[in-house]
């Protein structure tokens, strides 16, 4: 099964992927590795982000790992890289 969901580029992920959003059909249920290594199939720049990115499904932060995630038809998947300033 997969779902279409709308995919939000903050900061430096918007930066390298010259998008604010964008969707894209995920499976579901996916882990949050998987998600993460999708988004990186599709904008290979955001490489440089590995390891310092989390992501939000439903604005519920989300680390990368073996989590699982329920996407549903519309949800909202954020990538937020770090936030820099003081």
């Amino acid at each position: 099964m997969t779902a279409q969901v709308c995919v939000l580029y903050f900061a430096k992920s918007a930066e390298l992927t010259g998008l604010r959003a964008e969707p894209v059909a995920v499976p579901t249920p996916i882990s949050s590795r998987n998600l993460w290594n999708l988004l990186l199939q599709r904008h290979p720049s955001l490489v440089i982000l590995q390891g310092h990115v989390v992501l939000a499904v439903r604005q519920c932060y989300v680390t990368i790992g073996d989590q699982t995630v329920t996407l549903k038809e519309g949800d909202e998947v954020a990538v937020i890289p770090p936030l820099s300033g003081g």
